[in-house]
């Protein structure tokens, strides 16, 4: 690397010099790719990033959007499903017309989804009442040749519930959804008959989290399902997003009892014949899957060799102690590998792979279907591995520090094996990461491995940095707290992660120069906004980690929505809202009884609206920033970081079966019989 560059990387912004950015309205314009200009669509403003046809065949009002939206709208009212068979055939023809013009080595955005649906729907003279239907429609004949050119043994047929007859239905709920007892009341049977036979893996239940966890596991390569428009909406953005082959036929209603579906479209889903030469389309399902797989405990133990050979944890029969000596390692390794969406290892890879030609999102596929091998080089492996480690380290001792019980829905490492050893394995996991690195001086070349270790200890310093201002305020009788402080403690603490992996990746894809300020820019916006939608979320309960809603206002942490409060109440209500927290030792008011008085206070301060607008204002300007960057493999990856990162929380829905990742993956193993 050259001196430009090893004197770039060791420039430094204070706390003040990042909220400043983060704080001041951006005036940066956008700027457009390919000599693209930019057009809004006449009724909402919709914007679309381009996405070429072959040979100009693209229509004008897709192909000449370069930018994104990211303004949240309402939709409810696109959720209408055509009436008739003969107007649902009419244009379901028009989205095959109109997909078969497009070029498909890369998805379609959900945003150019939605111009594309406008268009057909205006074209056929139809409102726009049916644009969430017709969005659905396009994106099955998007995918409808490469689903069919992946074997039925590697896809995942997912059916509804509410297909099945509300009275008199003999089926039970197991923990993998509804088992089916084939009366012959309803479709159900009938799609799952012919799905089993022919090699499908098959889930009776929408909606389910698993899907995608299921997909990066390696289990199938393309799915096809049966679901309403409201789930269809919720999960087409991850689906497009990754680029997973899919396919999926609309419930003819939302209502969910007795609804009914198109059936001969269903089993021409199903029956989808084999396409070799169908085109391929770009996915980050191989590279999620290789982030994944480094944590497999071979692949982490052939990575990382252990030193002291002990048993791992999984091993240990009932009552057999750890050897003392190996503990720590075997405490480390096993934490290290549990949970997670190992988010910073893939941000690693897929940076690198972007700057070096984009292979892994555009691989070979083998002859028959099955999972991808990558070649990516262990270096690169090793430092997205070192990212996580000290990921890894930093939860052992947040949650020492906070006295969290559960991480992962598994008791925290400090509650399981006592604190002093839990700090000892945090300990342990900073020390592992920096090895990673290190000893791979030969192999990444000195330099380059310098200036790796160099961006992990700048971001291990200001997240230690911004982790200390939010203990010494936690543990201040002073409760006061201003949005600028607490947005300046999110850009300590949570920014400098993101900023590690994207900056580690194009390290090692070469000279990082003319990246390092973008980088460093989009890693504070997204930091900091995916910081205020945890704030967001804790306010829903979190069963992964936190268990309980509003845990962080009890346990008197720093957040955004707290400063906000105090920056819009009333005096008298300011106080009341301090004596919620600082005196809850001495109150006579029940815990959940403080929560909902708190919960009051901050609907009364519009702070719940105010914080998703401050998520959409840091969502925006890290996609200025995307949208300057080239080349266009990762200005995409960018693009696809803010949407699956900042994935709005979601009201909790009731449960009709309890699913785990255990038990849903045990499922798709094969067919059911």
């Amino acid at each position: 690397m050259d001196d430009a560059s090893t004197s770039a990387i060791n420039e430094r912004s204070s706390p003040d010099d990042i909220a400043t950015g983060i704080v001041a309205h951006s005036s940066r314009p956008h700027a457009a790719h390919d000599e693209a200009t930019e057009s809004n669509h006449a009724s909402d403003g919709v914007k679309v990033r381009g996405h070429l046809a072959a040979e100009g065949e693209m229509p004008d009002d897709l192909a000449l959007l370069s930018q994104r939206k990211s303004k949240r709208r309402q939709t409810s009212h696109l959720k209408l499903v055509p009436e008739t068979k003969t107007l649902r055939e009419d244009l379901r023809a028009r989205a095959a017309a109109a997909t078969a013009v497009l070029d498909k080595t890369r998805p379609l955005s959900k945003d150019e989804m939605e111009a594309l649906a406008r268009r057909v729907l205006a074209e056929a003279g139809q409102g726009e009442g049916f644009v969430g239907w017709m969005m659905v429609v396009l994106a099955t004949e998007f995918w409808r040749d490469q689903v069919a050119s992946i074997p039925p043994s590697r896809r995942l047929f997912l059916l509804p519930h509410c297909l099945k007859h509300a009275e008199g239905c003999p089926a039970d709920y197991d923990e993998f959804g509804l088992e089916c007892k084939k009366c012959g009341a309803c479709s159900i049977a009938d799609f799952r008959g012919l799905a089993d036979e022919m090699g499908y893996k098959v889930l009776v239940a929408e909606g389910s989290p698993i899907v995608l966890k299921i997909i990066v596991s390696g289990y199938v390569d393309a799915i096809v399902g049966v679901a309403c428009l409201n789930v269809l909406e919720k999960a087409i953005d991850k689906i497009l997003l990754a680029g997973i082959p899919c396919m999926a036929v609309p419930l003819l209603s939302s209502d969910c009892r007795n609804t009914s579906v198109d059936d001969d479209w269903v089993m021409e889903m199903i029956k989808a014949e084999p396409r070799p030469d169908a085109q391929q389309t770009r996915s980050y399902v191989h590279l999620l899957r290789a982030a994944s797989s480094l944590f497999k405990p071979e692949e982490l133990e052939r990575l990382s060799p252990r030193v002291r050979g002990g048993k791992r944890l999984s091993e240990l029969g009932e009552g057999e102690q750890l050897d003392p000596l190996a503990a720590t390692e075997s405490i480390a390794y096993d934490f290290l590998a549990k949970g997670g969406k190992y988010s910073r290892p893939f941000i690693t890879m897929a940076v690198h792979d972007a700057l070096t030609g984009g292979h892994g999102t555009l691989p070979k596929m083998p002859a028959g279907g099955g999972e991808v091998q990558l070649d990516i080089p262990d270096t690169v492996k090793r430092a997205a591995l070192s990212i996580e480690t000290f990921h890894k380290a930093s939860l052992v001792h947040d949650d020492i520090e906070d006295d969290d019980a559960f991480r992962y829905g598994e008791e925290t490492v400090h509650r399981r094996f006592g604190t002093p050893t839990a700090i000892n394995v945090g300990d342990y996991l900073i020390g592992m990461g920096y090895r990673l690195v290190s000893k791979q001086s030969r192999a990444m070349g000195p330099d380059t491995a310098a200036d790796i270790l160099d961006i992990l200890a700048d971001a291990h310093i200001r997240l230690s940095e911004g982790q200390g201002a939010e203990l010494l305020w936690r543990d201040a009788r002073d409760k006061r707290l201003s949005p600028l402080d607490a947005l300046k403690i999110y850009a300590l603490k949570t920014s400098p992660a993101f900023e590690a992996a994207l900056l580690s990746g194009a390290r090692l894809a070469g000279d990082v120069t003319q990246y390092l300020e973008p980088l460093r820019q989009f890693a504070r916006n997204l930091g900091v906004a995916f910081q205020i939608l945890n704030d967001l979320g804790d306010w829903q309960g979190d069963s992964h980690n936190k268990m309980s809603a509003g845990g962080d206002t009890l346990a008197g942490r720093p957040t955004v929505l707290w400063a906000l409060a105090l920056e819009s109440l009333a005096p008298e209500k300011q106080s009341e809202l301090l004596q919620l927290v600082t005196e809850h030792a001495d109150s006579q008011m029940h815990p959940q009884a403080r929560l909902a008085r708190v919960r009051q206070l901050y609907q009364e301060a519009g702070v719940f609206e105010k914080a998703s607008r401050l998520i959409e204002k840091h969502q925006q300007r890290a996609e200025s920033i995307a949208d300057k960057i080239e080349p266009e493999e990762l200005r995409r990856l960018m693009y696809y970081l803010i949407d699956s990162v900042l994935e709005a929380p979601r009201t909790a829905e009731p449960a009709i079966v309890p699913l785990t990742l255990a038990t849903a993956s045990s499922q798709v193993e094969g067919p059911r019989a």
